[in-house]
């Protein structure tokens, strides 16, 4: 996608965004919305650039059923451990290389598997996500690595950027 287009698309998801928060039609509204929604058009292009990457909402949304089975599971052991006597916990961190580079693609990953109970993404260390996880003694890595995997249909991942 070219960056012509791409700021096309963002403008005007920015503008759709601002209308529905403002339900306004004055003219004032609207020339503050387009100021706005034109700045955070070059923002976005700036921190984001369109090779970074690409989500495919569709294909997104089919992985629903699994991310929702896959929350309760994890919910269901973490409120296991939490209740147990002895609360058997082995905090730690781990370090998960990915194929996605940085940008969209990774981002959207680091936010989604930090949705699951157990782990959450902690930051980046030598181009690989710093996880931290209950129990560092199963395997988070493994399990990051299948949904890597499932969510590569739905996100493509752009060239690498700083």
């Amino acid at each position: 996608m070219s960056t012509r287009s791409a700021a096309l698309w963002r403008g005007a998801w920015f503008f759709l965004l601002w209308m529905l928060l403002m339900q306004s039609m004055k003219p004032a509204d609207l020339a503050v919305g387009a100021l706005a929604c034109a700045g955070a058009t070059w923002t976005s292009l700036r921190l984001m650039p369109p090779a970074s990457g690409r989500m495919y909402f569709g294909k997104l949304l089919s992985l629903l059923p699994h991310f929702l089975w896959e929350s309760a599971l994890a919910g269901v052991d973490v409120a296991r451990r939490a209740l147990q006597p002895r609360m058997p916990l082995s905090p730690g961190f781990v370090s998960c290389p990915l194929s996605f580079p940085p940008g969209l693609a990774r981002n959207i990953f680091a936010t989604i598997t930090s949705l699951l109970p157990g782990s959450v993404s902690a930051g980046e260390s030598e181009g690989e996500l710093v996880y931290h996880c209950l129990d560092d003694t199963t395997p988070v890595v493994e399990q990051l690595w299948k949904e890597e995997r499932l969510l590569a249909r739905a996100l493509v991942a752009g060239r690498r950027h700083g």
